[in-house]
């Protein structure tokens, strides 16, 4: 079973992707950058703001599939420069207070529209 997640909550994928799959047992929510789906564009200019916004979006696809942070297991984070890690931990922190997923981070040499932090998830039901 494979099941193409589309969702108005959310920014329209700017390339040849699906918002999010849902495999039955695994959600895959493509790379999401802090692109407001009311304007689609980026209205953030700083890594806290553009964090929020990221995990609003990856929220709304999950909600797609009936689910919520609490069923991501694992995170993949892209930011920009390392120089923003803490800024954009703390907010992390906000969204998994307890209990939170496995993740990697890494530093990149640049993100789709000028992002800051793009970040992409694996959820299980």
């Amino acid at each position: 079973m494979k099941k193409i997640l589309k969702t108005k909550q959310a920014p329209e994928a700017i390339g040849p992707y699906s918002q999010g799959v849902d495999t039955g047992d695994l959600v895959f929510v493509s790379g999401q950058i802090p692109i407001d789906p009311a304007t689609g564009k980026i209205e953030a200019t700083d890594i806290e703001n553009q964090t929020r916004q990221v995990f609003e979006n990856i929220k709304a696809v999950l909600l797609a599939a009936d689910l919520g942070l609490e069923h991501v297991v694992k995170m993949g984070v892209f930011l920009k420069t390392l120089d923003e890690f803490q800024a954009m931990n703390a907010v992390y922190a906000e969204y998994f207070p307890g209990d939170p997923p496995a993740r990697s981070t890494i530093a990149t040499a640049g993100l789709p529209m000028g992002a800051r932090v793009e970040i992409d998830v694996i959820a299980r039901r």
